[in-house]
């Protein structure tokens, strides 16, 4: 791929403002030598601004998404694409969220531009446990982890139940769930059809991955061993 479309599918700017990026010298190899549009150069050598290039597509990325910011490229207000570095929401193919996180949820959010793994991730086939820590306005009656388990708990306006999930109590009014499927706010529903309602709700794990000590508001790109772990 020549560079110029490289850069303008990474974001940089339209290939016309990408020409004049290598015009105005701020194209660079890993040394400082100047570069050309029509040179050949690995993406790992490519500088710009003296900045290594950002991934070429195939990017994962994991954020910690505070509350407030909603996952949208359109919307109003806060966006999650706030968070990332402007050109992100220009590259192509798109960068999209895996899913959705809802304004009021912070934690574990996933991006990428590689359409099968989208898929791959959020297909009913993959099953991917996610983990949610909900803060409770009263507490808990004491039946809803067997409900929950059950496979029998149905939410309002819908005619499928849902699948078993694990509800562990961890005090009075804070509660880990797990679940495989990702209805509409289907956490909060759940605990809605039990005559509760979630004050708080954050994210710690989809699969096998966590956050870790990523702080919130914060992005990482994610690697081979990342994914496998992710599925693991």
């Amino acid at each position: 791929m020549k560079l110029v479309k490289l850069l303008a599918n990474l974001g940089y700017g339209s290939r016309k403002q990408v020409a004049w990026m290598f015009r105005e010298g701020r194209i660079t190899d890993a040394g400082g030598e100047v570069l050309y549009a029509d040179d050949r150069v690995a993406h790992a050598d490519i500088r710009v601004d003296g900045e290594p290039l950002d991934p070429p597509q195939g990017l994962t990325l994991l954020l910690h998404k505070p509350t407030g910011y909603t996952c949208s490229t359109k919307d109003t207000g806060r966006l999650v694409y706030d968070l990332l570095p402007p050109r992100f929401r220009l590259r192509a193919p798109a960068l999209s969220t895996v899913g959705r996180l809802d304004r009021d949820t912070s934690g574990l959010l996933l991006f990428t531009d590689d359409g099968q793994l989208l898929h791959r991730i959020i297909s009913p086939k993959a099953a991917l446990p996610k983990v949610y820590e909900a803060t409770l306005a009263q507490p808990l009656r004491g039946d809803e982890t067997a409900l929950f388990a059950s496979g029998t708990l149905m939410l309002e306006s819908e005619t499928t139940p849902l699948l078993p999930a694990t509800l562990e109590v961890v005090a009075p009014t804070h509660a880990r769930l797990t679940i495989v499927e990702g209805r509409y706010h289907q956490v909060r529903r759940m605990f809605a059809a039990v005559g509760n309602h979630v004050v708080a709700l954050h994210r710690s794990r989809i699969g096998g991955l966590s956050l870790g000590d990523l702080p919130e508001g914060q992005w990482r790109p994610l690697d081979a061993a990342d994914l496998t772990t992710l599925f693991g």
